[in-house]
């Protein structure tokens, strides 16, 4: 796409809104100077502190992530059993040993709860040298773990679960892309993989296994979705494009893993009657027009909300039209309403998140770059140790608000930086006309994305009688690379 690259400085431009807008947000785009002295007396990763941490350094533990990802969080491996049980491991990192709650660097990550990922920069929740460095799980690296143990049946049904600590060396750094296209026969197997004596066999067995979860949790009704993410293409300093980013089986793989060890970690915390922080949505927002999409796609759903049957609408929308169901899916995902943290007490067993159809919920598996994860860590420790916990109700309730309100603005940075590199991309084709759907309707306004690239303006003239989901042409009125406005009106 061509783009005005007369100052060749759009990164630098771009960097300078997102510092704007991470101000404007609440969040801190820096680190404060009690954080950076904090920084300068760790001098090395976290060791054993005593006899209950296991050694599993021998496994063959990989990372997959991203192909640009420096703050690995986990690490999988799988062990075969007899009669066809498969043995499950997520090593997740140990950052409680090295972030104590009350330090400087807690609460800076307390303050943002999450890593921004923004076009121009990534402002990360932990300092680098903590996240990319002696909290990751990185190549050839000994480092503390809380692993997350499962087997799981033939039938792709957890046997048994169990959590301790442990250390780890990640024997292999892989990223999605080659990952993928080397499981689906599409591509070679990575040279990271062919390097290490059976984990070609190890990783088969891994995406195996996960496909068998990702069956069991779509038959109670989880939902197949597909975010539209983008990733910047810059020249030099210069941008260039805006690309998707798109899911694929090694994501899956990965995600399927997750969503099972988030449960395994609610559930254990529940048994030691300790309090917990969930991620839920409890119902979708806007059913009534779910049910007004699906029957524009030829099907009928129920007028109460039902995971499984939505679940059974997309699988055939995507099977029927998969070039369309991304723009169902976005349409799906903003009717249903965002999740939410919410503090649950010991034994209170309310609380469902609607989209994975599980009851049981708590982000565990990121906590280099979330900050409800570092709080479910350490309640994970303390029930480990038996020792006390860490949160009581009340401070628990106020970070599950808290962190629910800064993940919230850390999305509208990221979404309103990735507007402001759209505009930069965009402000030499005012004029032109796109194809579009419409991804929000409400009193305050009505917002399309276009196809490419894949961003969301404002729909300034023509909404009238428009709905979430609707597809129409738009032209381009006006863009504002400072405030990250696109603003379109409907082409008739």
């Amino acid at each position: 796409m061509s783009v005005n690259a007369a100052d060749g400085q759009h990164r630098a431009r771009l960097q300078r809104i997102a510092h704007r807008m991470m101000l404007e947000k609440g969040l801190a785009p820096d680190f404060p100077a009690p954080a950076l002295v904090e920084l300068d007396g760790i001098h090395g990763p976290a060791t054993p502190s005593d006899d209950s941490i296991r050694d599993l350094r021998d496994l063959l533990w990989c990372s997959i992530d991203n192909d640009d990802s420096r703050d690995l969080d986990q690490l999988t491996v799988a062990e075969q059993l007899p009669d066809g049980v498969v043995r499950i491991l997520v090593a997740i990192a140990d950052v409680d040993a090295i972030v104590k709650k009350h330090s400087a660097i807690d609460q800076h990550a307390m303050q943002n709860t999450t890593s921004v990922y923004t076009v121009a920069e990534t402002f990360s929740m932990l300092p680098e040298k903590l996240s990319t460095d002696l909290t990751s799980l990185n190549y050839e690296c000994d480092r503390l773990a809380i692993v997350i143990d499962m087997e799981i049946d033939p039938d792709g049904r957890l046997k048994r679960s169990d959590i301790y600590r442990a250390t780890v060396r990640n024997r292999a750094k892989l990223a999605y892309n080659s990952v993928a296209s080397w499981l689906d026969g599409q591509g070679p197997i990575p040279p990271a993989i062919a390097a290490v004596a059976g984990l070609d066999a190890n990783i088969r067995l891994q995406d195996e296994v996960a496909q068998q979860l990702k069956a069991v949790r779509h038959a109670y009704g989880a939902l197949e979705l597909e975010t539209i993410q983008t990733r910047p293409v810059f020249t030099g300093n210069v941008l260039t494009d805006l690309e998707m980013d798109r899911r694929n089986r090694a994501k899956d793989l990965i995600a399927d893993f997750m969503i099972s060890a988030n449960g395994v970690v609610a559930r254990f915390l529940a048994t030691h009657h300790s309090p917990s922080l969930r991620r839920v949505v409890t119902k979708p927002k806007r059913w009534d027009r779910i049910v007004e999409l699906a029957a524009e796609w030829g099907t009928q759903l129920p007028r109460l909300p039902s995971s499984t049957a939505l679940e059974d609408f997309l699988v055939s929308a995507q099977a029927n039209d998969p070039f369309r169901f991304p723009d169902l899916s976005l349409s799906v995902i903003k009717l249903l309403g965002p999740g939410e943290y919410v503090a649950q007490a010991a034994g209170d067993r309310s609380g469902e998140h609607f989209g994975l159809a599980v009851g049981d919920y708590a982000h565990s598996t990121a906590p280099n770059r979330r900050y409800p994860d570092v709080i479910t860590q350490r309640l994970l420790k303390a029930a480990l140790q038996k020792g006390p916990i860490p949160y009581d109700d009340t401070e628990l309730k106020w970070l599950a608000t808290h962190c629910t309100e800064a993940e919230d603005a850390a999305k509208k940075v990221e979404r309103a930086v990735r507007k402001s590199a759209a505009a930069l991309l965009l402000e030499s084709q005012v004029g032109r006309t796109f194809d579009a759907i419409v991804t929000g309707h409400a009193q305050k306004g009505t917002w399309v994305r276009i196809v490419h690239p894949p961003v969301e303006g404002r729909l300034v003239t023509g909404y009238e009688g428009v709905d979430v989901g609707r597809r129409l042409q738009v032209q381009l009125v006006r863009t504002d690379v400072e405030q990250g406005f696109l603003d379109f009106k409907r082409k008739h």
